[in-house]
């Protein structure tokens, strides 16, 4: 279901009413069952996929937790025993361990991203080496709806736990709710646990206020998709396609374009938020008036927030951030951003478009 298609405005409606009509305790399973029938909707096949993705981040961050406390409870019972060389010498083995838990479940995750996003890319460049009756046939491969999003945010969950910074959801079907929670399946944003469970599996009274601001929300979100973007993008495509067309008009059609990348991808945003806001929950903002920057940094501060931090929290900083010689430091960025290429779109021209905000920054 689209956001903008009267089937979801009607199940989105369905929703809402539930919610504030169930027992308060049923808020949080309404929205785990509201959250699969939307995905059952869009392919029966993408359940497997974000239920595999979901076992798998529940049972290794239960395993990673239960080698967090027995570090702790092994340390604090054997204090006086203990030296510090055998101390950081246990530290050292434990630590190992979370590793390798962490890095089999990384694997699996975001390999099943990789094959789904990216097999027929590769093939694609393998065959740019072959002739023609040896290339390789491309794959039909089912690209579940939102796995860029829900892989990345399960694996910043996981992250947290490794880092003892988050303590392991024991509860599966809530760990299931914050990785599959329907409004941010599509396009994001890319939320944290720590932030999304304060207010995911609370219960909710009805306010008026709050459910009003969030409607509005979504009106803004729509007015922004479907009066300004979808309008624009016929101007796009009229002005770029025609051979009649060239000098100014390239020029008006690329800040056409700006804005209707903008009110596209933003209006979906204000729509997510806004459902999101009418049931009691938070979600963070995902664009700050990124037009209005004043250098390329500060519009990766304002764009696309969610991913730009999980790029730099869980990628940038691990590989060592700045604080490391330039030659490391420039290395650095450049994975980033050809991550952040490639996360955008399987073709070269993305890796290239990652790589030059690389070279800009």
């Amino acid at each position: 279901m689209l956001f903008t298609s009267t089937q979801f405005i009607a199940f989105m409606a369905v929703v809402l009413l539930a919610y504030y009509l169930v027992p308060k305790k049923a808020q949080w399973p309404l929205l785990l069952v509201a959250s699969y029938v939307f995905y059952w909707c869009a392919s029966p096949w993408y359940l497997l996929f974000i239920g595999v993705t979901t076992v798998s981040t529940y049972v290794v961050s239960r395993l990673l937790e239960r080698v967090n406390n027995t570090q702790k409870t092994y340390l604090a019972e054997h204090k006086a025993d203990l030296d510090k060389d055998a101390k950081k010498a246990y530290k050292a083995k434990m630590k190992k361990k979370k590793w390798h838990l962490l890095l089999l479940c990384l694997i699996f995750n975001i390999g099943i991203l990789s094959v789904t996003k990216y097999t027929n890319f590769v093939i694609t460049n393998i065959n740019g080496f072959l002739s023609g009756a040896n290339q390789l046939g491309l794959v039909d491969m089912i690209v579940p709806l939102g796995i860029s999003f829900y892989t990345f945010q399960s694996m910043g969950y996981i992250i947290d736990v490794y880092r003892d910074k988050q303590p392991a959801q024991k509860n599966f079907f809530k760990l299931a709710l914050f990785v599959s929670f329907f409004p941010q399946l599509a396009q994001g944003p890319i939320s944290r646990y720590g932030d999304l469970s304060k207010t995911l599996f609370e219960p909710h009274r009805f306010d008026g206020k709050t459910v009003s601001y969030g409607l509005m929300r979504i009106l803004w979100g729509y007015f922004k998709k479907m009066v300004i973007a979808d309008r624009l993008v016929t101007a796009v495509i009229a002005l770029v396609g025609g051979e009649q067309y060239n000098g100014a008009y390239v020029f008006v059609a690329m800040l056409f374009y700006a804005f209707q990348l903008y009110c596209d991808f933003t209006g979906g945003i204000d729509i997510t938020i806004g459902i999101a806001e009418s049931l009691g929950i938070k979600l963070p903002e995902n664009f700050v008036r990124p037009y209005f920057s004043k250098n390329i940094a500060e519009y990766w501060r304002r764009w696309h927030i969610s991913l730009s931090s999980w790029f730099r929290d869980y990628v940038y900083i691990p590989l060592g951030g700045n604080r490391v010689k330039f030659c490391r430091w420039l290395f650095n960025t450049l994975v980033v951003w050809m991550l952040t290429g490639l996360w955008h779109g399987a073709a070269w021209n993305f890796v290239l478009w990652g790589l030059l905000f690389a070279v800009l920054l």
